[in-house]
């Protein structure tokens, strides 16, 4: 007989846990999606703060590279003017004030491009020099405003 109660008394004890542990369930599930939530927003952060540092990275990259090939282009041209004044013109000034020009024109915007095309156009016709005044400083003008950090299209 003593087997028998302690046969009750360990299926009682069975069935309280079975049915505790089924009302701790539901909270226990809870609880563990916002401890793994919480786990998110710090992880969240970190990856926003990577893609801000990359996005400086890259935009800083794209000035540096916006700038000297705009020191690039204005040193040739400045050659070949000077070259014009002098009356000293080498076929290798041509090449050069071209093939910066072409990195003038992929590098952009327009407005730079379009200000460094007509700065070659003017010396390719040998205009008078009030007209060469006024091209560069126009490019360089334009160049001044899209070389300002942030300024990036």
């Amino acid at each position: 007989m003593t087997g028998g109660i302690a046969l009750i008394a360990a299926g009682s004890a069975i069935a309280g846990s079975i049915v505790t542990g089924w009302y701790a369930r539901g909270p226990g599930i809870r609880q563990a999606a916002a401890a793994r939530h919480a786990g998110d927003r710090p992880a969240d952060a970190l990856l926003e703060s990577v893609r801000m540092t990359l996005r400086a990275e890259s935009d800083h990259r794209g000035f540096a590279l916006r700038r000297q090939t705009y020191g690039e282009f204005l040193g040739a041209a400045e050659a070949r003017i000077l070259a014009e004044r002098n009356g000293r013109r080498q076929g290798d000034d041509d090449v050069l004030l071209q093939r910066t020009l072409g990195g003038v024109l992929l590098e952009g915007p327009p407005d730079a491009a379009d200000a460094a095309q007509h700065l070659v156009d003017c010396l390719r016709r040998h205009e008078r020099p009030e007209e060469l005044k006024r091209a560069k400083p126009a490019f360089v003008s334009v160049a001044q405003e899209r070389c300002r950090a942030g300024d990036l299209p």
